[in-house]
């Protein structure tokens, strides 16, 4: 009986997300702790002029392709593009805002006006070549590549480059932030939550978004088989985009975050270029400079995270022949996992894929003493666990609808505080594992 019980609530839980989430009006996220007045820290200072607009201006980078349906309002769709394409697409914040009324509202507790967002103009600014590019015989027993389509892709590569380029003379932060979305996630909704987060981070950096063909309509079962071998397709082209962004010059840092499944997108991804610099003699942190990795609601089984994150040290050979017998740096700053037991859309993917854990709801007490230690030695591997009042329809979107959770983040990604240092209001529970504290423990 509870078995039925239980796969009849994730039924009508993802009928009743595939139906309406996907397509209702989005409001601001509400302000993260971090900047709530009067004493909360500043949240915008260091913004050129010409950048003080209430407009949010995103570098995007897709496989998916052009949205074929007259009626929809979405440059592209929930089909695969064989290739990628980039551009910008902007984000409005409606009613029509100045930005001076938007700063104020940025930072109220409860807002006295409405702050919404919507999609405004997205440009394509290039495409790659179709794929699988093209081979040519060059010889009985040679086989290469086609010089025409070579020269296409070098170019299109360029104009990337050129444009990450151009974003960063305008941002104080020579940094890029990439989000990669999850299941159920639109051109526009993935748009939406790159903005917030560009938003308040400060607008300081380069604000890109990865956006692949997750399933948003349909059956759920259906959907979410769809969604789940599209977010395999995907791990290519982010594992492409991830290269071409990191040896950008004058890129200095990577803040990497992902939601859902999109967490598992991006640790295969991340996976693949780390065995390519560790097998060329390169240390991960300083072929690709990733800064943080933030898993947030991870949509992944927990022993196929594990394996993702740890492989590395269990392949011997895979770094014997590194200097001294020690391991390569992976990144420079922090792995950061965002958990919730209370997380009710895990509970489909769990279902539906018999796992016995899923990240996105792990509990402190669901990691053994050894693997507390194993982590704990690994160093800078953080489990954060939320608990309490549920701010979204599933508890799936806290990182964004939670402002406890919200401003954690903000203190982690933007100010580069450690989960103990002060301004991040978490409790230790063990080497590696930490919670919001009660809101008892925090006066």
């Amino acid at each position: 009986m509870n078995r039925t019980f239980a796969w009849m609530s994730a039924l009508m839980l993802t009928v009743a997300v595939l139906s309406g989430c996907a397509t209702k009006p989005r409001q601001l996220m509400p302000t993260p702790l971090v900047y709530q007045a009067p004493n909360g820290q500043v949240l915008f200072e260091q913004i050129a002029t010409a950048q003080q607009r209430p407009e949010v201006d995103l570098l995007f980078i897709t496989n998916r392709a052009a949205e074929d349906d007259p009626e929809s309002r979405l440059p592209y769709g929930q089909t695969r593009r064989k290739g990628m394409v980039f551009g910008s697409a902007e984000v409005r914040m409606v009613p029509a805002i100045d930005w001076e009324t938007l700063k104020v509202q940025s930072r109220l507790a409860e807002r006295t006006r409405e702050v919404a967002l919507e999609l405004g103009a997205v440009d394509e600014s290039g495409a790659f070549p179709p794929e699988p590019y093209r081979i040519v015989r060059a010889g009985d027993n040679t086989l290469g590549r086609d010089p025409i389509e070579m020269r296409e892709f070098d170019e299109t590569k360029a104009a990337f480059q050129d444009e990450i380029q151009r974003r960063l003379a305008m941002s104080p932060k020579k940094e890029v932030m990439l989000y990669v979305h999850g299941f159920n996630e639109t051109f526009a909704t993935a748009a939406f939550t790159a903005a917030e987060l560009c938003h308040f981070f400060g607008r300081e950096q380069v604000c890109s978004f990865f956006t692949w063909p997750a399933s948003s309509t349909g059956n759920f079962l259906i959907s979410y088989t769809t969604t789940t071998e599209s977010a395999e397709y995907a791990v290519d082209h982010l594992k492409k985009t991830l290269r071409m962004i990191a040896a950008t010059p004058g890129v200095e840092r990577l803040q990497l975050l992902a939601h859902s499944r999109g967490t598992a997108v991006l640790l295969n991804a991340l996976r693949e270029l780390m065995i390519e610099a560790i097998a060329s003699g390169a240390a991960p942190a300083d072929a690709y400079r990733i800064d943080n990795l933030v898993l947030l609601s991870p949509d992944i089984d927990v022993d196929i995270a594990g394996q993702k994150i740890t492989g590395f040290v269990s392949d011997p050979d895979l770094t014997r022949a590194w200097p001294d017998n020690s391991l390569p740096r992976l990144l420079n700053g922090r792995l950061s996992i965002y958990a919730s037991p209370d997380d009710r859309a895990l509970l489909v993917s769990r279902i539906l894929f018999r796992s016995r854990n899923r990240v996105g709801q792990l509990r402190p007490e669901d990691i053994s003493p050894a693997m507390q230690t194993y982590f704990g030695n690994l160093g800078r591997v953080d489990l954060i666990t939320f608990t309490g009042e549920r701010t979204d329809l599933f508890g799936h979107s806290y990182f964004t609808t939670n402002p406890k959770v919200s401003s954690d983040l903000v203190q982690l990604v933007r100010f580069g505080q450690g989960p103990g240092d002060p301004g991040r209001d978490l409790l230790r529970t063990g080497p590696a594992t930490w919670e919001f504290r009660a809101e008892a423990d925090s006066r």
